[in-house]
């Protein structure tokens, strides 16, 4: 398999999301424990079988177009309490506020990248 701009740019949202998720918890925005820990490794799992085992296949197309949708819905959720001077402020604020624009980047260019992949295989089988 090699590499492409969507593989980098899900790849990415798999490494960001975890700083993020430690960003909410050193801020208070979340509790933490070991609910964390049985939710975001399984889905973490699941986007990375879709990136290096399913990469050309519809199923991979669609696991990296929803994984985009959930690195792109974490700034949206987060406009209330994470773009506040007082979080800019905080310790670890301007990291969690970049890791936020990041995530929102990375995860709206592999939404735009899978759904053009989609397109171009339902396209193919005509």
């Amino acid at each position: 398999m090699k590499p492409n701009t969507l593989t980098i740019a899900s790849l990415l949202s798999i490494i960001l999301i975890p700083f993020h998720v430690g960003g909410d918890i050193a801020l208070g925005f979340d509790k933490g424990g070991s609910g964390i820990v049985f939710v975001l490794v399984p889905i973490l799992l699941v986007m990375a079988c879709g990136i290096f085992l399913l990469a050309e296949r519809r199923s991979g197309l669609v696991i990296m177009f929803l994984g985009g949708l959930a690195a792109l819905a974490i700034p949206i959720i987060h406009r209330g309490n994470g773009f506040t001077a007082a979080v800019a402020r905080s310790a670890g604020g301007i990291p969690f506020i970049w890791t936020l624009v990041a995530l929102g980047v990375t995860g709206g260019l592999a939404i735009i990248l899978s759904a053009r992949g989609l397109w171009n295989l339902r396209s193919r089988k005509r």
